[in-house]
């Protein structure tokens, strides 16, 4: 996950972000720098005259793409291209992914691949939960029990749920009965070193270095889909909405980066196919926080935040005015998002290019920050605002379950504070968390086997794990509430997020304002108890959105 940041998920797992191409240079281009590919985004009805100002730089033009108002450029001389008044910004293509000559590395032996889509057997509503519900307080904290949510509403098989991240175990016993294999994509390809020589991906796994897109060498995006929709199927766990599709929209690489490109390509490919929801739990790479003009950056590291910006913004919308509803992690640095001054983390690629920058509140985390988007904070067991989890009384929507290892306000101890959910066995071995007969070394994994089928499960806190507790309630309401339309079913967002908000557990500020945490760290709420900077509208509540009438 993008311990970074963004990839608010798993804590204690990798850093999430990234994918083609938004990593920048820093200072000006020279007349020996070799010419590389840029994704230049004009103004609209400005097509014709950034056209004009790519020849007039005699750079060619690739590629375009007419939905988002883009140009792909080969180009040694972005920042003469940029200078041009109906570009918005520019940002190097940057190739996450080689295939020449690139070593396939052995890897251990996959389940036999599932078929197409293959849906759980029906459960009745009066069973129980999994055999490892009872770990799961999250799924309790929210109502989405046996005699809560689950008795009422589970979603449907038409409800697509896009999960943009690091890929889905599709062949996980506890996610495989609701995969769709058809829909799921991955736009990344693996790269082995960095354009430095140091280690990025490792070896490639597959011919190509494109992984198939029913496999994560992460686990993030595993442990995310699990928590959305891991069926109601007599292993392992259940997710918040046993019964959706599942379609994997692989944007970020193994080594956790998400970059513009595939970002991009996901959220757009969504859109087309009829995605109803999707789940993004990173941010976009390489930086944390996107100013369009800041003093301290070269000419073309502003032209790349803006591209982000831009693109982010128009790749959002595109899929918002087509129906997905977009649901993002905050984030995992502690921050008052809105009160943020500094900046030293950014740019995160290639590693060791970070710098310390002063910022305002102008700079924006993004896809969190960004209009149309329902940015979640995390709590732990206790209800309370989890220490790492960013807030903030203009950016946080909505709070939900994502762990919190220190919170003591339960019985709970050590681990089962955070939470349990799917992971790939293969990724678990390499990580050397397993024995060699499968065993597990630490009390973070589980392993459940029933009638001869075993499946791993992991425990993992951040905000990427707060996340998909709205989505999967997203799609119950949608579910509920939608109507037939291009992939299935169609709601449109705004009546999501008002559901969304008015089925909310409604929690205000601690009192005082002012947390203390047993760090020493001190954290401040604002805002009222219906919108407030900690906990956004309130904790998601699924048995409230199974049961609420429109």
């Amino acid at each position: 996950m993008h311990a970074r940041g963004r990839l608010a998920g798993a804590i204690m797992s990798i850093t999430l972000l990234g994918g083609l191409g938004a990593a920048g240079l820093p200072g000006a281009a020279t007349a020996s720098e070799p010419a590389q590919n840029y994704l230049v985004f004009y103004k609209d009805g400005g097509l014709a005259a950034a056209q004009r100002a790519v020849g007039a730089a005699g750079a060619t033009i690739q590629a375009r793409d007419d939905k988002l108002g883009y140009l792909v450029v080969r180009t040694s001389d972005p920042e003469r291209i940029g200078a041009d008044p109906s570009v918005v910004g520019v940002t190097l293509d940057r190739p996450i992914g080689k295939t020449a000559d690139a070593p396939v590395a052995p890897r251990a032996k996959q389940a036999r691949p599932a078929p197409k889509h293959v849906r759980a057997a029906p459960i009745q509503a009066t069973q129980g939960g999994d055999p490892l519900s009872d770990r799961q307080w999250d799924m309790k904290m929210i109502g989405a029990t046996p005699t809560g949510s689950y008795a009422k509403a589970r979603g449907s098989h038409k409800v697509l749920v896009g999960v943009i991240d690091t890929g889905i175990d599709g062949n996980h016993p506890d996610i495989a009965p609701n995969f769709n294999r058809e829909l799921s994509r991955n736009f990344v390809i693996d790269q082995p070193v960095d354009e430095n020589g140091k280690p990025l991906d490792g070896p490639c796994e597959h011919a190509g270095c494109k992984d198939p897109a029913d496999v994560d060498d992460d686990g993030h995006g595993t442990h995310v889909a699990s928590t959305i929709g891991s069926p109601i199927n007599g292993i392992g766990v259940a997710g918040v909405a046993p019964d959706v599709s599942l379609v994997n929209l692989r944007a970020g690489t193994d080594s956790g980066f998400f970059f513009l490109k595939p970002t991009m390509d996901a959220l757009e490919y969504a859109a087309d196919v009829g995605v109803d929801v999707v789940n993004m739990s990173f941010y976009v790479d390489p930086w944390t926080f996107n100013c369009a003009s800041n003093p301290s950056d070269t000419t073309r590291e502003s032209l790349e935040q803006r591209a982000i910006l831009e693109g982010m913004r128009r790749a959002v919308k595109y899929a918002h005015t087509r129906g997905v509803t977009l649901i993002s992690a905050i984030g995992n640095e502690s921050l008052d998002l809105g009160k943020v001054k500094t900046d030293t983390s950014s740019p995160d690629y290639p590693k060791g290019s970070e710098k310390k920058r002063i910022i305002d509140n102008t700079c924006l985390n993004v896809p969190a920050e960004l209009d149309g988007v329902i940015s979640v904070s995390s709590v732990g067991p206790s209800g309370r605002k989890a220490p790492y989890s960013d807030y903030g009384v203009e950016q946080t929507d909505i709070a939900a379950p994502g762990g919190d290892l220190f919170d003591a306000g339960s019985d709970l101890k050590g681990v089962s504070r955070e939470i349990l959910a799917a992971a790939p066995e293969h990724v678990l071995r390499a990580r050397g968390l397993l024995f060699a007969d499968g065993k597990p070394k630490t009390s973070s994994v589980v392993r459940d086997c029933q009638g001869g089928t075993c499946a791993y499960y992991q425990y993992l806190e951040g905000t990427s794990m707060a996340a998909p507790h709205v989505t999967g309630v997203a799609a119950l309401i949608i579910g509920r509430f939608g109507k037939p339309g291009k992939g299935g079913l169609q709601m449109d967002p705004a009546q999501v997020e008002r559901l969304l908000y008015a089925t909310a557990t409604p929690k205000g500020c601690p009192t005082p304002r002012t947390y203390r945490y047993s760090t020493g760290e001190s954290q401040v709420c604002e805002g009222p108890t219906a919108k407030n900077g900690f906990f956004g509208h309130g904790v998601v509540n699924a048995a409230r959105a199974a049961t609420v009438t429109s």
